[in-house]
């Protein structure tokens, strides 16, 4: 074999001449030549795979790696560990139960023996009576508790009391009549102004009207259903909030019998059909004006007969009096796909601090 040496060659040896006796020098050459061709062969040769390890939170994942991949890759994780025990994400949950708890929330846990009022004054005698009110809003979209209450059921609520009354940051009922339990959670949208409550599934539990006279408001604090006396639905929202028409129409009057109704609108639609805006601050309309659909009217107020800042919204034909979740119908709004792990976190601490009785029971 002919190896090509890049060194300077060695001597020309004339022929039927002998050469010197230099054995160790010929042995040195070649030692020399053999190891430079091996080092060129092994550094042309096709790079060998290798491996890199990905860091995933505290843990390490080995996977393939080619080429010029030769530095560690972070990946961010916004999620509990693999690795934590079931005991551990249970702790996790009680911490941040115990963080809400810090801010004065109180869990009552009950067994309905009479009326909802009855339960929640025999479990706390000072607060009961505004407890009960708040949280059958939570649930008359789904069981009227005047009448579907039963001995047996469960009531249980994280709660707190407010200046004006109490908050609810978390309810269940286990209903015999429906044969479930029902969850309300509070929660506020990104782009909402107010929270409202919303089931596990992420859907909210009050239904909105599809043509409504705001369009936006805390809380629907009465239905027409609730209440005998009570012919209307009432928006809770503070004084001044855009108040629209719910449909096209003519101004039939307003500000009348103020003493009870305050400043208020009458619209009257083309099917006949009289629509009512009561306790407004302020009017912007006048007798005979056409107006059309989602035009301003006026702002929402807190006059007459009111006990607090509202929107009062009633439909009467003839002597009927209407109901807007018929005439109008309704729809449920969700969480976006992209806040559902925020919401579902949000849950899952709520449910700690509930701490699950009704789902073990």
């Amino acid at each position: 074999m002919t190896v090509d040496y890049p060194h300077s060659p060695l001597p020309e040896i004339p022929m039927n001449q002998t050469a010197p006796s230099r054995p160790w020098l010929l042995l040195g050459l070649l030692t020399t030549s053999l190891s430079l061709n091996l080092y060129m062969v092994t550094d042309r040769s096709p790079s060998v795979q290798s491996s890199v390890k990905v860091s995933v939170g505290s843990q390490d994942a080995v996977t393939p790696a080619t080429g010029s991949e030769r530095q560690p890759v972070k990946v961010p994780v916004d999620v509990m560990p693999a690795s934590m025990t079931s005991d551990e994400v249970q702790g996790t949950q009680t911490a941040s139960a115990a963080a809400v708890n810090t801010a004065g929330w109180q869990v009552l846990d009950q067994e309905v023996s009479h009326s909802l009022a009855r339960t929640f004054a025999s479990a706390n005698s000072e607060h009961g009576d505004a407890l009960s009110a708040v949280y059958s809003r939570l649930f008359h979209w789904d069981i009227d508790l005047r009448r579907d209450l039963r001995k047996g059921d469960r009531v249980r609520v994280a709660w707190k009391p407010t200046a004006d009354g109490v908050e609810i940051i978390a309810a269940s009922l286990k209903s015999g009549k429906l044969g479930k339990t029902l969850t309300a959670y509070q929660y506020q949208r990104r782009q909402d102004t107010y929270s409202s409550y919303w089931m596990k599934d992420g859907t909210e539990i009050a239904r909105r009207l599809k043509e409504s006279p705001l369009t936006d408001y805390e809380v629907i604090t009465s239905l027409l259903k609730d209440r005998p006396s009570h012919q209307g639905m009432d928006f809770k929202t503070p004084v001044g909030t855009p108040t629209l028409a719910t449909r096209s129409g003519r101004v039939t009057r307003t500000n009348w019998n103020t003493r009870s109704n305050g400043n208020c609108v009458e619209l009257k639609f083309s099917d006949g059909t009289l629509a009512k805006y009561l306790h407004l601050s302020s009017t912007d309309v006048r007798a005979g004006q056409h107006v059309r659909a989602g035009e301003v009217i006026g702002a929402s107020g807190n006059t007459g007969r009111s006990s607090g800042p509202h929107l009062h919204y009633q439909l009467n034909k003839g002597k009927r009096v209407l109901d807007p979740i018929d005439i109008h119908g309704t729809m449920s709004r969700s969480i976006a796909p992209g806040e559902q792990d925020a919401f579902r976190s949000h849950v899952a601490r709520l449910d700690a601090l509930l701490g699950n009785a009704l789902a073990r029971r």
